[in-house]
């Protein structure tokens, strides 16, 4: 029986179930078990109310124990035949999620979430594609297509709208299609023109060309977007060899690094407690210069009087800061301001999207993110508070969304209350910035954190811990389980929160072929032609 014939025929019946624990519904005789499956979606007929819920478990039943003590023979098709759906049944376990009907402002609002459930012997139904499009509703300039649900020809639109309201999380292990994802959100974004983007790009993934899940390099972000997006780079070398086109080379002076980023380094830079402590001190002592004039110290007995640090200490911390010296793109002095030439891009709508280029270690990446990332903020925050003072709403800055890989290094419960991401991430855009945290560990996380992110779209985990992190607060906690439990390892993902009406198993939509790049280029005609001639030539 394929879709269509089972969409338009009964499934079968509500026999049982509570609000919490969902509902369960016996299957007519009619409905193969083995072509219902985990994560599809189903609508229930109740007297008053139309439901729409999530299968999370399919099971057998018998209503004589004799049966499956001393089954039948199997060879004989009419005897089975006769018992299926009398004497033997199969049985569906259904979380109800939104309702339809039953009062004006339900009609007048759509789909609300679940407050009763179905009656008994309420009618089940495989839903169509027309009934998901009516929650999910259609691509338009605030809904985002992303994939579809399992099984299923309707697009998945995301609501970015919504989206770029709270910060959200991608998840999953390695090889599940985070970075794939992450492409096809931030194409969203920039297609809708929902936010601004600073994208720290660990591996050199998003930019320009990066490589697929299958192998082949895939274009970036800059090849369909070339006027809004920009790439910079702290490699030129390695941007150039790959032939990436770069609009910035960043280095970073010394006086430009606080405490605050070095601090967050323990761990990387093996530094001891007092070692971070010392790090204060020489602060205040030094001011700006406090890196070079520690570094410079050959004998410990010059250095100034005041200062409580002890000798091995101080040696602990040169050895680390030694190390961030070393750093090709770190320099006493710079000719631009880093920060300030990112702003000026952001403030024009321009995407930017930072290459890491051959130096991916995460000593590099903290520092770096953390460091730019709070100044920026510092100056989201100066003009969003002089608009909100002046009562020029026009005046604040754009939305924009920081993007971020392996999350749980800025926001594990050590160093999340330190870092600028801990901030952003509780402020829920109070300053008009938000993150897109990727991570495939997401029980390293604050618990706090993870319970302001807005949206999650989670890959295939297979942590226990990392399960109930990401799932921690979600009504029907553990029928989602069991829906994420059978993802396939690859690109397929459960999405849920702020930007989808309820929790959806979905395949993401394709990425890497000539007509997908097509589906994603801009509209304007001349920009679209020159798109399409960048692909003829990247895929002759």
């Amino acid at each position: 029986m394929n879709q269509e014939d089972m969409s338009k025929n009964n499934l079968g019946i509500v026999v049982s179930g509570s609000l919490t624990g969902g509902v369960e519904v016996r299957l007519d005789s009619s409905a193969s078990v083995e072509e219902m499956a985990v994560g599809r979606y189903v609508t229930i007929e109740g007297e008053k109310r139309r439901f729409f819920g999530m299968v999370t478990d399919i099971s057998l039943g018998a209503t004589n124990e004799q049966i499956t003590r001393n089954p039948p023979d199997n060879t004989d098709p009419f005897l089975t035949q006769v018992l299926a759906g009398t004497s033997t049944y199969g049985t569906l376990h259904v979380l109800p999620m939104l309702t339809t009907g039953g009062g004006k402002d339900e009609i007048t609002e759509g789909p609300q979430p679940v407050k009763t459930v179905p009656g008994h012997f309420s009618t089940v139904k495989l839903a169509s594609d027309a009934d998901m499009e009516q929650v999910f509703g259609k691509e338009d300039k605030e809904r985002f297509w992303i994939g579809n649900p399992l099984d299923m020809e309707t697009k998945l639109c995301l609501n970015l709208e919504e989206f770029v309201k709270r910060s959200n999380g991608i998840f999953g292990k390695s090889g599940t299609g985070k970075t794939f994802l992450t492409r096809i959100l931030l194409i969203g974004m920039l297609q809708k023109s929902k936010a601004v983007n600073l994208v720290f790009d660990m591996h050199n993934e998003y930019g320009w060309s990066g490589t697929s899940e299958k192998g082949p390099a895939v274009k970036g972000l800059k090849q369909f977007f070339p006027s809004s997006v920009a790439v910079f780079t702290l490699d030129e070398q390695n941007s150039r060899r790959r032939g990436a086109s770069i609009d910035a080379v960043v280095k970073i002076g010394f006086g430009e690094i606080e405490p605050e980023d070095v601090s967050l380094l323990r761990q990387t830079l093996n530094l001891t407690d007092q070692a971070v402590e010392a790090i204060y001190q020489l602060h205040r002592r030094f001011g700006k210069d406090w890196i070079q004039k520690t570094l410079s110290v050959t004998d410990f007995e010059t250095l100034p009087e005041g200062l409580n640090i002890h000798e091995s200490t101080f040696k602990n911390l040169q050895r680390g800061l030694a190390t961030i010296e070393r750093l090709p793109f770190m320099q006493s002095q710079t000719s631009s301001n880093t920060v300030n030439d990112i702003l000026a891009y952001l403030d024009k709508g321009i995407n930017v999207v930072l290459e890491f280029g051959r130096h991916r270690d995460i000593t590099t990446y903290i520092l770096v993110s953390n460091m730019l990332s709070r100044r920026i903020y510092n100056h989201y925050q100066k003009r969003t508070e002089e608009a909100m003072a002046s009562g020029e709403d026009s005046s604040k800055p754009r939305p924009l969304v920081i993007t971020i890989e392996e999350a749980h290094k800025f926001l594990n419960p050590e160093v999340a209350n330190q870092t600028i991401f801990g901030t952003i991430a509780r402020e829920m855009r109070k300053y008009n910035v938000t993150l897109l945290v990727i991570d495939q560990r997401p029980s390293g996380i604050d618990e706090e954190v993870m319970s302001q992110l807005g949206t999650k779209i989670t890959c295939l985990l297979d942590n226990e811990r990392d399960i109930d992190s990401v799932l921690a607060g979600v009504a029907g906690k553990n029928e989602l389980k069991s829906v994420l439990s059978r993802l396939a390892a690859k690109q397929q993902a459960l999405i849920f929160g702020h930007a989808v009406p309820m929790p959806v198993a979905f395949k993401p939509r394709e990425y890497g072929t000539v007509e997908s790049y097509k589906g994603f280029m801009p509209g304007e005609a001349d920009t679209r032609k020159r798109a399409e001639k960048d692909i003829e030539e990247l895929w002759k």
